[in-house]
């Protein structure tokens, strides 16, 4: 039985991700939550824990075989802008002792979750070779990008000095089932969703800013899949990759096809008062497919009908 520790377990992808690995013969699945409960599931144990305190990291991590680390401080565009610095401090802790503990517990493999924050804008899918660290990065993404680069190089660094494999994704915007769907908090996908099934029937939705911008949106089932095929077939000891779909989607094109996707007749408005981050990206996602014959398979029309049934199947309306 293969011990597989998920950080994060109660938030939106630990929580799809230690659900999956529950399902699958000769995995133990440990799920470590702090503030947001723990739902009930027979086939996954969960363990509190405060991870930037280093007694209670080394206390989850001893004798697991496998970390997948999706323990983070997350949240939209309007804390990115308003209260940067809530993206730095916290998860630097956390994973500098999460990778500490694993190298001093012999742990096998880590997958850790990075993001694309780092890249410039651009008009084709960027690369991982793409980010130069010679280029500023986004106002916006200051904080949150260095500290996510600090944080892949530490991956880096211990899969050099040890026996552990290390495994870093540049998700692109991931959305699902479990995801945040709350006005203050949300990103751009989550925040459209509650948006659109809390309107009535001719509401107007509001979009922050001018809605131009383009995201690369990722469902979660295809992050999962990333996932297991890094734990099933990555021999290196270092390997950093991109999961992304590989297109840009503007804000107004989402919006747009989850009104549609919903049935209800809408309007749309821009309020150009609210904080955005104003960037087209979307992620080339070859290494992936090359490495482990990765490649994403849920579509968006597909990927928000699969998350407005589950929204509508969970009681949220």
């Amino acid at each position: 039985m293969k011990k597989i520790l998920v950080c994060g377990a109660t938030g939106f992808i630990g929580r799809n991700i230690a659900t999956y690995f529950s399902k699958k013969e000769g995995c133990q699945v440990y799920g470590v939550y702090h503030q947001q409960e723990p739902w009930d599931c027979k086939n996954i144990t969960f363990l509190k824990a405060d991870l930037r305190e280093k007694a209670q990291v080394d206390q989850v991590v001893q004798g697991m075989d496998i970390i997948i680390q999706a323990a983070a401080t997350t949240s939209g565009s309007k804390d990115i802008v308003s209260q940067p610095y809530i993206h730095v401090t916290d998860n630097a802790v956390m994973n500098s002792l999460i990778f500490r503990s694993a190298y001093e517990a012999n742990v096998g493999h880590v997958v850790f979750f990075s993001c694309g924050v780092m890249y410039q804008p651009s008009g084709i899918p960027v690369k991982e070779t793409d980010f130069n660290a010679n280029i500023g990065l986004l106002p916006q993404y200051f904080g949150v990008g260095w500290t996510k680069v600090y944080i892949e190089k530490m991956c880096e660094f211990y899969a050099g000095i040890s026996a552990t494999k290390y495994t870093v994704l540049r998700q692109s915007n991931i959305y699902g089932p479990y995801d945040k769907y709350d006005y203050e908090h949300s990103h751009m996908f989550g925040a459209t969703v509650r948006k659109v099934m809390d309107a009535k029937e001719g509401d107007t939705v509001v979009i922050w800013g001018e809605g131009t911008e383009g995201r690369d949106l990722l469902y979660v089932d295809d992050v999962v899949d990333f996932v297991e095929r890094a734990i099933r077939l990555q021999e290196g000891k270092f390997e950093l990759c991109n999961v992304g779909f590989g297109h840009a989607f503007s804000v107004n094109e989402v919006v747009e096809k989850v009104i549609a996707l919903s049935g209800k007749k809408l309007g749309i408005s821009h309020d150009l008062g609210q904080p955005s981050i104003p960037t087209h990206l979307s992620f080339n996602t070859g290494k992936a497919q090359n490495l482990f014959g990765w490649k994403p398979k849920i579509g968006l029309e597909e990927g928000i009908k699969k998350t407005l049934r589950w929204y509508q199947e969970s009681g949220r309306i």
